[in-house]
């Protein structure tokens, strides 16, 4: 399995680009600005798109994808999520008011889009993939995910903050190689990280803790304001570690 990160920031600016990952080249996982990276070509190859939560830096290209290219496609993109993500989703995005309903769109027996519920801990298995949700606590019903190649596992956290239940589950993934996990805030603004269940350096630092497996760990959603302060932090609360800031454009393979 190959990853490619198209977007892993906490705002957008220059060079800044919402979660978007690109798993293969026929899945999404998440769906933010990162997916304005990807050329025509590439597009038209999404066949499915895994959403850890509905907040709008996470599904906003969702709309534009399926408008851009669901014409040119011969079946219909798979918007994976929870039950309680995809309810939102309905009714506060695909509701023709917002945008339309392409679930319907040219018609309701042969849409461009389609919905598939998911649940923590079910597999969903693509072609020798698996895709596992896995808890997360934010705001908003959130889910993370382990990608399982068989050979290895990459763990992305989405947006969370403390989060017991999490740990007891990485910490019995054998093949684990890959852990992505957030921190949103520099620790001068902790109190709005547990209001908004984000993490920041000192949060991160508590969480790691629970960590029983060797991975290699890399720090998603940095505001672009202050991404380089809470790096700094973070390298010097965790320094054994060794974490790494995620970029655009790189590449994990597993």
């Amino acid at each position: 399995m190959k990853l490619r990160i198209l977007g892993c920031s906490g705002g957008i600016g220059s060079g800044a680009h919402t979660t978007a990952m690109l798993l293969d080249d026929d899945i999404l996982i998440d769906a933010g600005t990162g997916v304005t990276n990807l050329s025509m070509d590439e597009m038209i190859k999404i066949d499915h798109v895994f959403v850890t939560h509905a907040h709008l830096d996470h599904v906003a290209c969702i709309p534009f994808l399926v408008d851009t290219v669901g014409f040119m496609r011969n079946k219909p993109i798979v918007v994976h999520a929870t039950q309680a993500t995809l309810d939102t989703l309905r009714e506060h995005l695909f509701n023709w008011h917002l945008w339309p309903d392409f679930t319907k769109i040219p018609n309701c027996s042969s849409p461009y889009m389609r919905y598939e519920t998911f649940s923590v801990g079910s597999v969903i298995n693509l072609n020798e993939r698996k895709i596992i949700p896995i808890p997360a606590n934010h705001v908003v019903p959130t889910v993370g995910f382990q990608l399982d190649s068989g050979q290895g596992s990459l763990v992305f956290t989405a947006d969370t903050t403390t989060n017991y239940a999490f740990w007891s589950i990485i910490n019995k993934i054998e093949n684990l190689r890959f852990l992505i996990i957030e921190s949103a805030f520099c620790n001068q603004k902790r109190d709005i990280a547990g209001r908004s269940k984000h993490l920041c350096p000192s949060l991160l630092e508590e969480e790691l803790k629970n960590l029983e497996r060797d991975a290699e760990i890399f720090i998603s959603h940095l505001k672009p304001g202050e991404a380089d302060i809470t790096m700094h932090e973070i390298q010097q609360s965790i320094a054994k570690f060794n974490p790494r800031r995620l970029e655009n454009g790189q590449l994990f393979e597993f």
